[in-house]
This record gives structure tokens, sequence and C-alpha cells, in this order.
């Protein structure tokens, strides 16, 4: 029995020699070619790209390896988190950063950095560009070969420090360190394809190639909710592409940030071509954005901070070189579609995991919930019963569902709302909150006007909003209905509505029988548009690109006359 599932198993994989013949009429001849004798393209599609595997927490030794690393990384606290520029760490108490779960734990002290300070660090970029630009696409894709390596050694202290210093679960931090190591490797393999020079044709007598370049000085600003992923998704492009980096991370993932960067210069990375330079949002992002010297802004963030950069980036400075390029992802209001015919208990697990899990701190996020006709008042029943098992602790803690929001203002905004009475809202569930951190209780709103408050503002927290539809088409018109189109998911078993859910539900990222958050680096290329930002897709193909100046050389190759085969 067990040789027939394997079998099974083996002729029904999406890389089988079955499919990939029969289905996908693969050339067989390519197929059987040894990976030792084939040209590099042929390499990269019979070997492809794999996927950081997630740490299986059932396995008890990895379960209690992580326990370790929880238990040994306390001992660390506060830590020291310098600015760093050209190499010279400098080191003042301007900032500590408390554990979000446990309010008396700093967790670091963070230096700020001045106006003086951040034009060192983009000098230097600068100088270090012309070098690093000109050095060979290869070299820079081994160094970010090795950052992988580097970052799965110490998967489980970097996943833990995520654990104290922004409130993520065992699972979601060590999702988090899985998602970096994608990055690396994935940009790095897509390197020499990408950024490399290609003919690209045989006209006689003329010959045409391409090839793609660093642009300068890249600003790295970066988000706290994926405190080392999105950080390293953006630096590691920047890098490889041929820029040099200011690294800028928010200010409540600050000691997550300055592990990363030392892993990068531990890859190999010079000392001039990355600078790593915490401090206010609103004083030195704002001071690199308008930076004549910075050339290109990757931005991932709230919608009103990447509207501004977007604003500020337009005006050109005196000694500005280049036209300012924005890669600028923002927000999202995304909704899950629940049609009649679901699979209820799936939806359920998967609207809960999108609304609730990491507090509902993930842009990808499911805020809106549209139940179609007669499926609501099951599943309803269903979902307020799956919301009152939510275990809200602290995140450290490996027993927790829901962990805290990740500060102050987070907390005190999100308290604001849940104490609102909203007209025409009924709250169907609220739960409750923990005390000694940021805890914000999860609630389940009943809408009934899809244009209420509820239903079309990003509150960045676990607030879901409930509302009915008729029929699919109404249901698609509603989750339509929004300025965001980032992700969105759909939960049906009637293949027309899939398909007509795959044309006109127009978001960045759509999701089939399945929860809306949780991309995968190459499988699931990341980034939506309207107002969830500017259409770039993170981890995908061509997303090199966006940090290149692309060129072009024609070359007349005739020699008075003669015209080579």
């Amino acid at each position: 029995r067990a040789y027939l599932v394997r079998r099974l198993l083996e002729n029904s994989s999406n890389q089988g020699f079955l499919k990939l013949s029969f289905h996908d009429h693969a050339d067989i001849h390519q197929m059987l070619i040894s990976p030792d004798n084939c040209e590099d393209e042929t390499v990269e599609q019979l070997i492809p790209f794999r996927n950081a595997a997630f740490t299986d927490f059932n396995n008890s030794e990895l379960r209690d390896a992580f326990k370790q690393a929880i238990d040994s990384i306390s001992d660390s606290f506060p830590r020291c988190v310098p600015i760093v520029v050209n190499g010279n760490p400098i080191t003042r108490n301007d900032f500590q950063r408390e554990c979000p779960s446990d309010l008396k734990l700093n967790i670091a002290n963070v230096s700020m950095a001045n106006a003086e300070e951040l034009s060192q660090a983009i000098a230097s970029a600068k100088q270090a560009w012309p070098n690093w630009r000109d050095s060979p696409v290869e070299n820079r894709a081994t160094i970010f070969r090795g950052a992988a390596d580097i970052l799965e050694r110490d998967r489980f202290e970097l996943a833990a420090l995520q654990s104290y210093e922004v409130g993520k679960s065992w699972r979601e931090a060590d999702a988090d360190i899985a998602e970096a190591i994608d990055f690396c490797r994935y940009y790095a393999q897509r390197a020499t394809k990408e950024l490399g020079e290609k003919i690209e044709d045989d006209y006689a007598g003329e010959e045409n190639t391409t090839w793609a370049e660093g642009r300068g000085v890249t600003a790295v600003i970066a988000p706290w909710n994926f405190p080392i992923a999105i950080l390293c998704g953006m630096t590691s492009a920047a890098l490889i592409a041929g820029n040099t980096v200011v690294m800028k991370p928010a200010e409540q993932s600050s000691a997550c940030a300055y592990e990363l960067y030392l892993r990068l210069i531990e890859a190999g990375v010079p000392n001039d071509v990355l600078q790593f330079l915490p401090g206010q949002g609103e004083s030195i992002g704002a001071a690199l954005v308008s930076h004549p010297d910075i050339v290109t802004i990757a931005f991932t963030g709230s919608r009103e901070v990447g509207l501004s950069i977007l604003k500020a980036a337009a005006v050109v400075h005196p000694g500005q070189e280049q036209v300012k390029r924005v890669i600028c992802e923002m927000g999202g209001k995304n909704a899950t579609i629940v049609d009649k015919d679901a699979d209820i208990d799936e939806a359920v697990s998967g609207v809960l995991a999108s609304a609730f899990g990491f507090a509902g701190q993930k842009c990808s996020a499911c805020s809106r919930l549209i139940l179609v006709d007669t499926v609501y008042e099951s599943f309803k029943e269903r979902l307020l019963a799956a919301c009152a098992s939510i275990r809200c602790t602290a995140a450290h803690d490996p027993s927790c569902m829901m962990g805290p929001v990740v500060d102050e203002h987070a907390y005190d905004k999100l308290a604001a709302i849940l104490d609102t009475e909203y007209e025409g809202a009924v709250c169907l569930y609220k739960g409750d909150a923990k005390s000694g951190g940021y805890y914000v209780a999860p609630a389940v709103y009943e809408i009934g006007d899809p244009e209420h408050p509820l239903m079309t503002q990003e509150f960045f927290g676990p607030v879901l909003a409930m509302i009915w539809a008729r029929d699919f088409d109404e249901a698609l018109t509603i989750a339509n209905d929004s300025d965001y189109a980032l992700t969105g998911a759909v939960y049906s078993r009637l293949p027309s509505h899939i398909e007509k859910a795959s044309r006109a539900f127009r978001v960045g990222n759509l999701y089939i029988n399945r929860k809306s958050t949780g991309a995968l680096v190459w499988r699931q290329p990341f980034g939506g548009f309207k107002m969830s930002g500017t259409g770039h897709k993170a981890g995908g193909p061509g997303y090199l690109l966006e940090y290149s100046d692309q060129r072009c050389r024609t070359e007349n190759t005739m020699r008075r006359g003669f015209t080579p085969e």
C-alpha cells in the first residue's frame, strides 16, 4: 500500500515526468539532458528554484531548539543598535524599544541618525557605487547565496528576536526568516538572466546587445511587520542589481534590522556599499527621499507615507542627476468571498488565519468578509465559535495564537476603533485582551452597507467586517469597491465562479480556496495596484529590473562590405 501511494505521488507531481511530457508538452530530449552538460537556462528549467521549508514544530527536536533560542536570546537584552556609516558604528542611547508582549522588557537601545550622519552615509555609498555597479553580476549573486546560507544558519536566533521585538509568534517569525532566505536565493538565481548581457537577434551585419546596470544610491525604507523578510528583499534586489544601499529600518524593528545588516556584511557586502541608518521616519526617512543623490526609493508601508514619498520624489532638487524612481508597496483592505457552495470548514480556517494571524498586522490580511446568499448564517455561526478559541498571549510563548500589536500608537488607534459605537454595524464578537502588553481584542462586525467605514478604512489590526451578498456577482462588486487592490480570496467549488473571479476580482494576488496571506517568493510574486502600490511584483521575474537602468548597444559588424555568417 505504501508503495502504491508513493507511485501515485511521484506520477502526479507538478515536476514529474508524466505531467511535464503529456500535459505540458515539454521536450523529452531536453528533459533527459544531464544538468552537467546543458546550458545555464536549461539547468534553471530542470532544477528550478526551491523555497526554504518552514520549520516543522511537530518535530520535538526542532521545537526544543527553537525554545532554547527563545530562552537564550532573552539574556542579550537590551541590545545595542548603532548607526553604521562606512563600516564605523556610532552608538547613542536615543530610543528604547520595549517588548510589545511585555512592556517591562527593554529589547534594544537604538541610536537614531542625524542629518550629518545621513549625509556621510550617502556620500560614502555614492563614492562606492561605480565599482560595485561594474563588478561582475555573478560575483554579487554569489555573495547573496552565501547570505542565504548564513540566514539559514542563524534562523532560530533571528526568529526568536522577532518574537520579542515585534510580537510575531513562533510560526510567523520562522516564516519571515524563510522568506528572507528565499529572496536572497531567488534574486541571486535571476541575476544573470535578467541583468547580464544578451544578444537580442542575429541580424546579418549588426549585433544588438542589451544589459542592465545599477542606477546609484538606493534608499530602502522598510516596515516593522516583516522586519527581516521585506528589508532583506528590497536590499538584496537593489544590491544584486548593482546599486549601493542606505538601509533605513522601522524604529520598532531596528534590532532585527541590525542583525540582518551584520549578516549581509559577513556574507561579503562591502562596508561602503551598505550603510545602516536607523532613525525617525518623519526626519531621516523624509531626508533620504528628498536627497539629490538618492536615485531610487524602495518603500513598504502605509498609504499615507507612500503617497507622500511619491509626491516628494517628483521634486527635482539642485544637483540632482537622475529622475528618482519609487518602488512603493502600501496597504490593503482585502476581501474574502465565501460562495454558497464553499467548503465551510476550509473557509473558516482560512478566514481566521488571514484576519487574525499576527493580530491582523499584514498588508495582505483579510479585513472584509463577503458571504454569499444561503451560506451566511451557517458560516457566521462557525466563524464566531472559532473566534472564541483564539488565545491571546505573549508572542514568544509557544502556545500563542494571537500576540500583541506592535506599539502604543497602534494600540491606541485600535482601542479607539473598538470603543466606537458604529451606526449600521453590530459587534458580533469581541475577544478578551490580555494585560501587560499592547494586546487588542479580536473583533467581528456585521455590516449592512458596503460603504460603511469598517468596510472601507484600513485599520491594520484584528478587526473583521462581515457583509451579506445576494449572489456571486454582487459579492465581486463589493470586493472590487475599494481604494485598494492588493490581495483577495475566494472560497468556491463552482468552476464557473472560480473562472469569473479570476477575471473580475481585480487584485494583485488572488487566492482560490486558501487564505489571502502568506505569499511565497517565486510561487506568488507579491504586489498590488490602485492605492496598494505601484504594481511592482516582489519575488518574481523582472523585479531586479525595477532597480536597474536598461542599456542597449548596437554595433555595425560589417567590415568593408563583408557580412559575417
